[in-house]
């Protein structure tokens, strides 16, 4: 009986040290990743069909909603949008004589610098880089 005992006191010991090897192995809980701040005006140089076209644009944050405004051909244009960690995304919804029309940007954002695609919706997509300014 002793024996038994002996034994089964070695097979937990043997059990609980394996479990806390696991527990040792595992990773950290890293802090979740803050989104970059784009708050501030950038210079904005889009593709288009009509040629390359620089624009600044004015960027306010408030953690991961982000709000602009640009001036475009049609007088200002205003966008909503989002940063996720280094991806943004914004908005642009333009009316027109022909209905309103929507301009999805996304980029990735490197430190003061963007780069990204605009989503046009039947005209199709275009590039843009910007830089923030200073």
């Amino acid at each position: 009986m002793t024996k038994k005992l002996f034994a089964l006191l070695i097979l937990a010991l043997g059990v609980a040290a394996a479990g806390f090897g696991q527990v040792a192995s595992q990773p950290a809980v890293q802090a979740p990743v803050k989104a970059a701040d784009i708050a501030g005006v950038w210079e904005l140089t889009m593709q288009t069909p009509q040629g390359e076209m620089t624009r600044d644009a004015t960027f306010t944050q408030e953690k991961d909603i982000i709000k602009m405004t640009m001036e475009g051909p049609m007088g200002e244009m205003k966008g909503e949008g989002t940063v996720k960690e280094n991806d943004v995304q914004w908005t642009i919804t333009m009316s027109t004589p022909n209905g309103d029309f929507a301009l999805i940007f996304k980029a990735k954002v490197e430190g003061d610098k963007m780069t990204g695609e605009i989503a046009m919706g039947d005209m199709g997509t275009s590039t843009f880089t910007a830089k923030k300014k200073k």
